[in-house]
């Protein structure tokens, strides 16, 4: 089998062999295919598509080119979710407590975040003492004890994705449907989950601009995961403007453990709500119908997580799974404890009374990527006192004077450039205002 074949019939729209895709995986992970043929396959197959059975097979070969995580000795169906990332989105920290303490497996593997959105492992770690890096015996043990654990993503898993995403980033090929899914779906399914409830966002804020795009892609990754034997199912949320109130680390495990507590932003409850319930449906406990076709079983699993939060058992849960990873739980019960900003200012509107029209969600992000919340590249370090606080939103009327937001910073200068970055994300209208419907689709 030779390489320059292989990119020879893509190139002419031809389908690739499971064990020509295998071929190709396996030859770049052990670096035996060099780079610039690897580049040229993947433009060939930007321009003439995969068909499912390909897309299939890439994310397979993926998911085994590095360590599989085996949860064979979990007890209970495994439930995972999966977020494709937004600005404000802390929905692990609520949903992963509420399906625990509803008697469900929830073993997540998270990452870190880099550019604009965040990542659950960093909003984790701005909890004194919380270990994310635990063993595999470790993780296991915790969510057979207490039903749930998060952990970091192991350098080996599915390493041959985060060579082909380096190689997709310098040479614009980033966006294809096949080899987006396939890159989100092999790491989901080398971790080892029974069902995967995904979160695609669509919007300014998301990676999916428009509706049409992101239905695409959820369709693609549920396909993949029915495909594997994986219950698997999207739901396309609104990514218009920041999720919730908070934007940050430390602002955003504040606001995960008030929405716990039942005191959370509507948007972000309605929200982990969906997901939850979703969840719950997909582990099998309600019956056979794990894709909520009739409507008295997804009320039952609605129900359900709405008397684990008022019951006060999903924050007792997040509690616990706190302190079994090493958490200090103090900083849970009194959130003053919580690393602080030294400056809190407050952005304020100037001008006649209008509508918020629209909100530049990813320049919030950008806004506390500069204050420090954020990383840059790799190495860069996080500040998790710092970042954004909303108070107004798409739909909400303001008046001259009115604060529209609040940042949190560490340094003077990283403050006056936010301010200046969130004043320009906001537009505004003349005429009322409808605020965005967050749930726009199921894909099952």
């Amino acid at each position: 089998m030779r390489m320059y074949d292989l990119i020879e019939k893509k190139k002419r729209g031809n389908e690739l062999s499971k064990e020509e895709i295998e071929f190709v995986v396996e030859g770049f992970t052990k670096g035996i295919i060099p780079d610039y043929q690897i580049s040229a396959l993947l433009m060939a197959i930007y321009f003439m598509k995969m068909t499912d059975e390909e897309t299939y097979n890439l994310t397979m070969a993926m998911a085994n080119s590095g360590t599989r995580l085996n949860l064979s000795a979990i007890e209970g169906v495994k439930i995972d979710k999966h977020s494709t990332g937004g600005v404000g989105d802390k929905t692990t920290l609520v949903v992963g407590p509420i399906v625990a303490a509803c008697g469900i497996p929830v073993a997540k593997m998270s990452g870190k975040g880099l550019g604009h959105t965040g990542g659950t492992i960093d909003k984790l770690e701005s909890i004194e003492g919380f270990n994310t890096s635990v063993s595999e015996d470790t993780f296991i043990k915790n969510v057979n004890e207490i039903k749930i654990a998060v952990a970091g993503q192991t350098a080996n898993l599915a390493p041959a994705d985060k060579k082909l995403y380096a190689l997709r980033d310098v040479t614009a090929t980033v966006d294809n449907i096949s080899l987006i899914a396939s890159s989100i779906m092999s790491k989901k399914l080398a971790s080892g989950a029974d069902g995967i409830v995904l979160d695609v966002k669509c919007g300014n804020g998301a990676f999916m601009k428009n509706e049409e795009d992101a239905v695409k892609l959820a369709e693609a990754m549920v396909k993949i995961g029915k495909m594997a034997g994986r219950t698997t199912m999207a739901i396309i949320t609104d990514m218009n403007q920041p999720l919730g109130c908070k934007v940050g680390n430390a602002l955003e495990v504040i606001e995960a453990v008030d929405t716990l507590k039942g005191n959370g932003p509507e948007d972000f409850t309605e929200l982990c709500v969906v997901i939850a319930s979703r969840m719950i449906l997909a582990s099998g406990i309600l019956g056979s119908d794990i894709y909520g076709e009739k409507q008295e079983n997804l009320d039952k699993a609605v129900n359900m997580v709405k008397e684990k939060i008022k019951t006060g058992e999903a924050y007792d849960k997040f509690c616990e799974f706190v302190t079994m990873q090493g958490g200090n739980v103090e900083v849970i019960k009194n959130i003053d404890l919580f690393p602080k900003a030294s400056y809190i200012e407050p952005v304020v509107y100037n001008g006649e009374s209008m509508y918020i029209r629209q909100i530049h969600t990813e320049d919030i992000g950008k806004a506390s990527l500069v204050l420090g919340g954020g990383r840059e590249t790799k190495e860069s370090v996080i500040d998790m006192a710092v970042g954004v606080d909303i108070v107004k939103k798409i739909g909400d009327t303001v008046k001259n004077g009115d604060v529209i937001a609040y940042i949190y910073g560490n340094s003077p200068d990283k403050v006056t450039q936010a301010k200046d970055i969130i004043l320009n994300a906001y537009l505004y209208s003349n005429e009322k205002v409808n605020k965005p419907k967050l749930i726009k689709n199921i894909v099952i």
